[in-house]
Protein backbone atom coordinates (compact mmCIF):
# COMPACT_ATOMS: atom_id res chain seq x y z
CA UNK A 1 0.00 0.00 0.00
CA UNK A 2 1.74 3.58 -1.17
CA UNK A 3 0.07 6.08 0.81
CA UNK A 4 1.51 9.57 1.23
CA UNK A 5 3.38 10.59 4.34
CA UNK A 6 1.26 11.98 6.87
CA UNK A 7 2.86 15.15 7.57
CA UNK A 8 1.29 17.83 10.20
CA UNK A 9 1.98 21.42 8.70
CA UNK A 10 1.94 23.52 11.85
CA UNK A 11 2.57 26.22 9.40
CA UNK A 12 -1.08 25.93 8.32
CA UNK A 13 -3.18 26.67 11.42
CA UNK A 14 -5.72 28.72 11.77
CA UNK A 15 -7.96 30.72 14.19
CA UNK A 16 -11.20 30.11 13.89
CA UNK A 17 -12.62 31.89 17.47
CA UNK A 18 -10.73 33.73 19.86
CA UNK A 19 -7.66 31.73 20.73
CA UNK A 20 -8.97 28.28 19.27
CA UNK A 21 -6.53 27.30 16.35
CA UNK A 22 -6.63 24.56 13.61
CA UNK A 23 -4.24 22.97 12.39
CA UNK A 24 -5.66 21.56 8.92
CA UNK A 25 -5.26 18.20 7.36
CA UNK A 26 -4.72 19.72 4.17
CA UNK A 27 -7.01 16.48 2.92
CA UNK A 28 -3.85 14.32 3.15
CA UNK A 29 -5.05 10.82 4.38
CA UNK A 30 -3.86 9.51 8.15
CA UNK A 31 -3.92 13.33 9.15
CA UNK A 32 -6.60 14.70 11.77
CA UNK A 33 -7.58 18.18 12.17
CA UNK A 34 -5.54 19.10 15.84
CA UNK A 35 -7.16 21.43 17.61
CA UNK A 36 -5.33 24.20 20.43
CA UNK A 37 -7.36 25.91 22.64
CA UNK A 38 -5.93 28.78 24.89
CA UNK A 39 -7.27 30.28 28.31
CA UNK A 40 -5.43 32.27 30.95
CA UNK A 41 -3.51 29.90 32.64
CA UNK A 42 -3.38 26.68 29.72
CA UNK A 43 -3.99 24.98 26.56
CA UNK A 44 -5.56 22.61 25.48
CA UNK A 45 -4.12 20.32 22.33
CA UNK A 46 -6.72 17.80 20.95
CA UNK A 47 -5.43 14.72 18.47
CA UNK A 48 -1.60 14.35 18.15
CA UNK A 49 -0.84 13.00 14.76
CA UNK A 50 0.34 10.26 13.28
CA UNK A 51 3.55 9.23 15.53
CA UNK A 52 6.09 11.13 17.83
CA UNK A 53 7.66 13.39 14.79
CA UNK A 54 4.19 14.63 14.13
CA UNK A 55 3.36 15.13 17.99
CA UNK A 56 6.26 16.62 18.93
CA UNK A 57 6.28 19.36 15.66
CA UNK A 58 2.58 19.94 17.21
CA UNK A 59 3.88 20.24 21.12
CA UNK A 60 6.43 22.66 20.43
CA UNK A 61 3.81 24.83 17.93
CA UNK A 62 1.52 24.56 21.02
CA UNK A 63 4.08 25.78 23.49
CA UNK A 64 4.93 28.95 21.01
CA UNK A 65 1.22 29.78 21.14
CA UNK A 66 1.03 29.02 24.91
CA UNK A 67 3.94 30.99 26.00
CA UNK A 68 4.96 29.81 29.64
CA UNK A 69 1.28 28.69 29.92
CA UNK A 70 0.62 24.63 30.89
CA UNK A 71 -0.13 22.52 27.48
CA UNK A 72 -2.32 19.89 28.49
CA UNK A 73 -3.41 16.63 25.30
CA UNK A 74 -7.18 14.89 25.37
CA UNK A 75 -7.74 13.01 21.90
CA UNK A 76 -10.89 12.54 20.37
CA UNK A 77 -10.61 8.73 19.78
CA UNK A 78 -8.03 5.63 20.32
CA UNK A 79 -7.06 5.53 16.62
CA UNK A 80 -3.02 5.63 15.42
CA UNK A 81 -3.39 9.15 13.51
CA UNK A 82 -5.15 10.60 16.52
CA UNK A 83 -3.81 9.58 19.53
CA UNK A 84 -0.33 7.35 18.80
CA UNK A 85 1.97 10.81 19.34
CA UNK A 86 0.25 11.50 22.89
CA UNK A 87 3.69 10.18 24.87
CA UNK A 88 5.47 13.31 23.98
CA UNK A 89 3.03 15.74 25.94
CA UNK A 90 3.61 15.83 30.06
CA UNK A 91 -0.63 15.87 30.65
CA UNK A 92 -2.45 13.56 28.87
CA UNK A 93 -6.63 13.12 29.59
CA UNK A 94 -9.36 11.06 28.22
CA UNK A 95 -12.41 9.29 29.20
CA UNK A 96 -12.25 6.32 30.76
CA UNK A 97 -13.94 4.40 27.81
CA UNK A 98 -11.07 5.71 25.60
CA UNK A 99 -8.43 4.69 28.06
CA UNK A 100 -9.92 0.99 27.96
CA UNK A 101 -9.94 1.00 23.84
CA UNK A 102 -6.44 2.11 24.15
CA UNK A 103 -5.40 -0.78 26.34
CA UNK A 104 -7.51 -3.61 24.75
CA UNK A 105 -7.12 -2.71 20.92
CA UNK A 106 -4.09 -0.17 20.63
CA UNK A 107 -1.55 -2.66 19.66
CA UNK A 108 -3.56 -4.03 17.33
CA UNK A 109 -4.12 -0.87 15.36
CA UNK A 110 -0.46 -0.25 16.27
CA UNK A 111 0.24 -3.69 13.86
CA UNK A 112 -2.02 -2.80 11.69
CA UNK A 113 -1.29 0.30 10.66
CA UNK A 114 2.31 -0.81 10.20
CA UNK A 115 1.21 -2.92 8.02
CA UNK A 116 0.36 -0.11 5.50
CA UNK A 117 4.50 0.06 5.26
CA UNK A 118 6.65 3.19 3.92
CA UNK A 119 6.06 6.56 5.54
CA UNK A 120 3.33 5.27 7.88
CA UNK A 121 4.98 2.31 8.86
CA UNK A 122 8.36 4.61 9.52
CA UNK A 123 6.10 7.34 11.96
CA UNK A 124 5.13 4.42 13.67
CA UNK A 125 8.29 2.68 14.40
CA UNK A 126 9.75 3.84 17.95
CA UNK A 127 5.81 4.22 19.13
CA UNK A 128 4.47 2.67 21.85
CA UNK A 129 0.46 2.61 23.15
CA UNK A 130 0.27 5.57 24.82
CA UNK A 131 -0.94 5.26 28.60
CA UNK A 132 -3.17 8.46 29.65
CA UNK A 133 -1.74 10.40 32.36
CA UNK A 134 -5.90 11.30 33.72
CA UNK A 135 -8.96 9.05 33.43
CA UNK A 136 -11.82 10.86 33.58
CA UNK A 137 -15.34 9.69 34.41
CA UNK A 138 -18.07 10.77 32.01
CA UNK A 139 -17.94 14.69 31.31
CA UNK A 140 -14.95 16.43 32.36
CA UNK A 141 -15.23 19.97 32.56
CA UNK A 142 -11.51 21.40 32.06
CA UNK A 143 -10.55 24.83 33.47
CA UNK A 144 -7.90 26.83 31.20
CA UNK A 145 -8.42 29.64 33.39
CA UNK A 146 -11.24 32.21 32.15
CA UNK A 147 -12.15 29.57 29.53
CA UNK A 148 -14.00 25.56 30.57
CA UNK A 149 -13.67 23.59 27.88
CA UNK A 150 -16.33 20.46 28.26
CA UNK A 151 -14.63 16.65 27.44
CA UNK A 152 -17.52 14.86 26.17
CA UNK A 153 -17.73 10.82 26.32
CA UNK A 154 -20.33 10.12 23.46
CA UNK A 155 -20.83 6.54 24.09
CA UNK A 156 -20.47 4.46 21.03
CA UNK A 157 -20.30 5.52 17.36
CA UNK A 158 -17.15 5.52 15.28
CA UNK A 159 -15.47 4.19 18.87
CA UNK A 160 -16.62 2.67 22.22
CA UNK A 161 -14.04 5.78 23.24
CA UNK A 162 -15.26 8.41 21.26
CA UNK A 163 -15.37 11.86 22.70
CA UNK A 164 -16.24 15.24 21.50
CA UNK A 165 -14.43 18.91 22.95
CA UNK A 166 -16.85 21.52 23.08
CA UNK A 167 -15.89 25.12 23.89
CA UNK A 168 -18.85 26.80 25.03
CA UNK A 169 -18.01 30.29 25.34
CA UNK A 170 -17.08 29.85 21.45
CA UNK A 171 -19.77 27.42 19.78
CA UNK A 172 -16.72 25.19 18.90
CA UNK A 173 -16.89 21.76 18.52
CA UNK A 174 -14.22 19.17 17.70
CA UNK A 175 -16.03 16.02 16.56
CA UNK A 176 -13.24 13.77 15.81
CA UNK A 177 -13.97 10.97 13.41
CA UNK A 178 -18.05 10.89 14.41
CA UNK A 179 -17.50 13.61 11.54
CA UNK A 180 -15.69 14.23 8.17
CA UNK A 181 -16.26 16.52 5.17
CA UNK A 182 -15.73 14.86 1.59
CA UNK A 183 -15.71 11.35 2.60
CA UNK A 184 -17.94 8.59 3.11
CA UNK A 185 -17.84 7.99 6.61
CA UNK A 186 -14.80 5.70 8.29
CA UNK A 187 -16.30 2.15 9.44
CA UNK A 188 -14.05 0.63 11.80
CA UNK A 189 -16.07 -3.10 11.26
CA UNK A 190 -13.62 -4.98 11.37
CA UNK A 191 -15.09 -8.77 12.52
CA UNK A 192 -13.96 -10.72 14.44
CA UNK A 193 -11.52 -8.61 15.85
CA UNK A 194 -13.21 -5.33 16.00
CA UNK A 195 -17.18 -4.59 15.71
CA UNK A 196 -17.58 -2.16 18.13
CA UNK A 197 -19.03 0.70 15.97
CA UNK A 198 -22.48 1.08 15.66
CA UNK A 199 -24.31 2.88 12.59
CA UNK A 200 -27.53 2.96 14.35
CA UNK A 201 -25.58 4.63 17.93
CA UNK A 202 -23.52 6.64 15.69
CA UNK A 203 -26.76 8.51 14.20
CA UNK A 204 -28.44 8.75 17.67
CA UNK A 205 -24.77 10.81 18.43
CA UNK A 206 -24.87 12.79 15.98
CA UNK A 207 -28.06 13.91 16.56
CA UNK A 208 -27.77 15.09 19.99
CA UNK A 209 -24.49 17.14 18.51
CA UNK A 210 -26.97 18.67 16.34
CA UNK A 211 -28.74 19.47 18.84
CA UNK A 212 -26.06 21.31 20.78
CA UNK A 213 -26.33 23.88 17.49
CA UNK A 214 -22.29 24.41 17.33
CA UNK A 215 -21.19 27.82 15.56
CA UNK A 216 -18.13 25.61 14.21
CA UNK A 217 -17.43 22.01 13.32
CA UNK A 218 -14.24 20.85 13.22
CA UNK A 219 -14.45 17.16 11.47
CA UNK A 220 -12.26 14.28 12.52
CA UNK A 221 -10.67 14.48 8.92
CA UNK A 222 -11.76 17.28 6.35
CA UNK A 223 -12.70 21.29 6.04
CA UNK A 224 -14.08 23.16 8.36
CA UNK A 225 -17.57 24.13 8.84
CA UNK A 226 -20.98 25.03 10.48
CA UNK A 227 -23.54 22.24 11.99
CA UNK A 228 -23.98 21.41 8.34
CA UNK A 229 -21.07 19.30 8.31
CA UNK A 230 -22.59 16.97 11.21
CA UNK A 231 -25.52 17.33 9.29
CA UNK A 232 -24.23 16.11 6.44
CA UNK A 233 -22.70 12.88 8.14
CA UNK A 234 -26.04 12.31 10.07
CA UNK A 235 -28.31 12.10 6.50
CA UNK A 236 -25.25 9.94 5.06
CA UNK A 237 -25.65 7.37 7.62
CA UNK A 238 -29.71 7.34 7.06
CA UNK A 239 -28.91 6.86 3.81
CA UNK A 240 -26.98 3.92 4.22
CA UNK A 241 -28.70 2.21 6.97
CA UNK A 242 -32.00 2.52 4.98
CA UNK A 243 -30.30 1.40 1.69
CA UNK A 244 -28.79 -1.48 3.83
CA UNK A 245 -31.96 -2.70 5.45
CA UNK A 246 -33.92 -2.19 2.27
CA UNK A 247 -31.75 -5.51 0.89
CA UNK A 248 -31.01 -6.90 3.37
CA UNK A 249 -33.79 -9.51 4.24
CA UNK A 250 -33.81 -10.39 0.51
CA UNK A 251 -32.32 -13.28 -1.08
CA UNK A 252 -29.27 -11.61 -2.14
CA UNK A 253 -25.89 -12.47 -0.27
CA UNK A 254 -24.14 -9.67 1.45
CA UNK A 255 -21.58 -9.53 -1.74
CA UNK A 256 -24.51 -8.94 -4.15
CA UNK A 257 -26.00 -5.87 -1.11
CA UNK A 258 -22.56 -3.97 -0.72
CA UNK A 259 -22.10 -3.45 -4.39
CA UNK A 260 -26.26 -2.14 -4.87
CA UNK A 261 -25.68 0.17 -2.17
CA UNK A 262 -22.20 1.11 -3.07
CA UNK A 263 -23.75 1.70 -6.96
CA UNK A 264 -26.54 3.63 -5.20
CA UNK A 265 -24.62 6.03 -2.69
CA UNK A 266 -21.42 6.97 -5.41
CA UNK A 267 -24.10 7.69 -7.65
CA UNK A 268 -25.61 9.85 -4.98
CA UNK A 269 -22.25 11.21 -3.68
CA UNK A 270 -19.66 10.85 -6.71
CA UNK A 271 -17.33 13.68 -5.54
CA UNK A 272 -16.50 12.01 -2.27
CA UNK A 273 -13.23 10.07 -1.58
CA UNK A 274 -13.42 6.74 0.92
CA UNK A 275 -15.41 4.35 -0.84
CA UNK A 276 -14.09 1.36 0.38
CA UNK A 277 -15.80 2.50 3.60
CA UNK A 278 -18.95 1.70 2.08
CA UNK A 279 -18.80 -1.83 2.57
CA UNK A 280 -17.82 -2.38 6.43
CA UNK A 281 -20.63 0.48 6.82
CA UNK A 282 -23.03 -2.00 4.79
CA UNK A 283 -21.54 -5.00 7.14
CA UNK A 284 -22.07 -3.63 10.32
CA UNK A 285 -25.62 -2.37 9.74
CA UNK A 286 -26.27 -6.05 8.25
CA UNK A 287 -25.64 -6.62 11.81
CA UNK A 288 -27.40 -4.17 13.41
CA UNK A 289 -31.53 -4.15 14.03
CA UNK A 290 -33.69 -1.54 15.52
CA UNK A 291 -34.26 0.50 17.16
CA UNK A 292 -31.31 1.92 18.71
CA UNK A 293 -32.41 1.65 22.12
CA UNK A 294 -28.45 3.12 23.60
CA UNK A 295 -28.39 5.44 26.35
CA UNK A 296 -26.77 9.53 25.48
CA UNK A 297 -26.57 10.65 29.21
CA UNK A 298 -24.00 13.03 28.07
CA UNK A 299 -26.05 14.96 26.09
CA UNK A 300 -28.37 15.98 29.28
CA UNK A 301 -25.19 17.09 31.20
CA UNK A 302 -24.03 20.96 30.68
Amino acid sequence: MNLPDPVVHTSGAVEVAPDVLVIPNEHVGLVPNIGIIGGTEAVLVVDTGLGHTNASAVRAFAEEVARGRRVHLTTTHFHPEHAFGASVFEHYVVNRAQAEDLRRKGSGYLEMFRGFGGAVAQRLADVEVPVPDEVADGVHALDLGGRTVVLRPTGRGHTLGDQVVEVPDAGVLFTGDLAETGQFAIFPWFPPHDTDVSGLAWIAVLDGLIAREPRVVVPGHGSVGGVEVVRGVRDYLGELRDETWRRRDSAAGLEEIVAEVRAVLVERHPEWTGREWIEPGVGCLCAEQPPFDGVLDSFSVD
